[in-house]
């Protein structure tokens, strides 16, 4: 029988994944100041529940991290005409958010039992439920690394991987956490 790594790592090169690396949920670099430029720069703070403070507190998320020993981190890739026009990077999203769920399946297909993170608050309705209402589509949804009040930079740099990749590639990260 494989191993979930061996699992893994054979399903890869069918994904558009540029870089990964296999951590400890023990690595990762929390912080309430992502938090407070979640608050003071996202317009998406306390429009979903995808964001703070629909996620809960950073400590909640530290909370729950820790229920997941195993970490996957992991890269995708776009290239835009210009990285400062947010509407044509963010367009780019998209594509990502589907490799995180195809990695998703994979460790849940194997039996894990996963929490996954991708790179920018939910869109996948037209207006959120928050705060009125609980989340039409938990199951789907993937909270932001920030929103968890996770520094990329700092845990890029723990799984050695590249926070840029030059200019006007747009790299985009996700986390699965899981349990075997």
């Amino acid at each position: 029988m494989k191993n979930l790594r061996t699992v893994v790592e054979e399903k890869l090169p069918e994904l558009p994944v540029v870089q990964y690396a296999w951590l400890g949920e023990e690595e990762i670099p929390f912080s309430e100041r992502v938090r407070e430029i979640c608050r003071n720069e996202c317009p998406r703070y306390g429009t979903s529940w995808s964001c703070p403070p629909g996620v809960g507190t950073v400590r909640e998320c530290m909370e729950r991290c820790a229920g997941f020993p195993g970490m996957f981190v992991f890269t995708t890739i776009a290239e835009v005409t210009d990285a400062a026009d947010m509407e044509e990077t963010l367009a780019t999203r998209g594509a990502h958010e589907a490799v995180t769920k195809e990695i998703r399946e994979i460790f849940e297909g194997e039996g894990c039992r996963t929490l996954a993170l991708s790179a920018d608050s939910c869109a996948i309705c037209d207006r959120c439920a928050y705060p009125d209402a609980p989340c039409r589509h938990p199951e789907r949804m993937l909270p932001c690394l920030e929103s968890y009040g996770i520094i990329v930079p700092e845990l890029a740099q723990k799984a050695g991987i590249e926070f840029m990749n030059g200019a006007n590639i747009v790299t985009w990260f996700g986390v699965i956490l899981f349990t075997e």
